[in-house]
């Protein structure tokens, strides 16, 4: 379901970009300023053809992976566009926006022929368990970049192969921060999302708990980004050694919402 919305969105997220490509290339203020603008105007974009979707399917769009997707895209933008605006600093959305970009093309072109059938679950507890759950994600995703830029900038740095786009990168220490923040957001959000979910099936079968892998692997992710969030402070593990366990804790997410979601659970099909 391709709609002018979905057009002006992926106009806007890839005009973006391109001002953040050229902010890396010692550009005026003002051209970080367009891209943040045009960044949040992205965003707006976005959720009109979310809620347009929403109306179509008559239900919050994540029961399908189109719908999924697109809802994990927007709110990898909106987090980044939060941690950008807290944080003062642009040079990051140059290397995000892809990440966006090609989640949205990807929803795009996976849009189902029809509107999908009903989620097992729903109502407000079941829509805010599933939007916290894809936030959390998000968060998880955007610290996963930051990770990858710290270790790409450090070892620029240690190789003394530095060019000019090396100095438009934040500081190393602002980027552990960003992703600590990023990685807090999430921690947050998944863990008030799992507590709304045990509502939810409770709701559903009339019991809090039953057996999934969802919830295993879950709570395995909780316990390894909670260990990133002290280990990351200690003097042994800050800096690189936490940026890839960082990296390495995002493989667990990924192997969460691809093989687990799709194939070993029971009730979180495309979240």
């Amino acid at each position: 379901m391709t709609t002018i919305l979905t057009v002006l969105t992926v106009l806007c997220y890839a005009a973006s970009w391109g001002f953040y490509l050229r902010l890396l290339y010692g550009a005026r203020p003002v051209t970080g300023r367009v891209a943040t603008v045009l960044l949040a105007l992205g965003i707006t974009f976005h959720y009109l053809a979310l809620l347009e979707r929403s109306r179509w399917v008559h239900s919050v769009p994540y029961q399908d992976l189109h719908g999924a997707m697109s809802l994990f895209a927007w709110l990898l933008a909106l987090t980044y566009l939060g941690l950008e605006l807290f944080h003062r600093q642009r040079s990051v959305g140059a290397f995000l926006l892809p990440f966006v970009l090609i989640l949205l093309l990807a929803a795009t072109l996976a849009h189902p022929a029809g509107p999908p059938g009903p989620p097992p679950a729903r109502g407000s507890v079941f829509a805010l368990h599933v939007t916290l759950s894809i936030l959390a994600y998000a968060a998880f995703a955007l610290s996963f970049v930051l990770s990858f830029m710290f270790l790409a900038e450090e070892r620029l740095l240690r190789s003394h192969k530095l060019g000019t786009i090396v100095w438009r990168f934040p500081a190393l220490e602002l980027l552990e921060r960003m992703s600590r923040s990023s990685v807090l957001v999430g921690l947050v959000a998944i863990v008030v999302g799992m507590c709304l979910g045990f509502v939810s099936i409770d709701r559903l079968t009339g019991r809090v708990w039953r057996y999934d892998p969802k919830y295993l692997v879950t709570l395995l992710v909780v316990f390894l980004y909670a260990a990133y969030l002290y280990l990351g402070r200690t003097t042994n593990w800050r800096g690189a050694r936490a940026s890839k366990l960082c990296i390495f804790n995002f493989s667990i997410v990924l192997l969460s919402v691809s093989v687990v979601n799709l194939f070993l659970s029971r009730w979180h099909r495309f979240f």
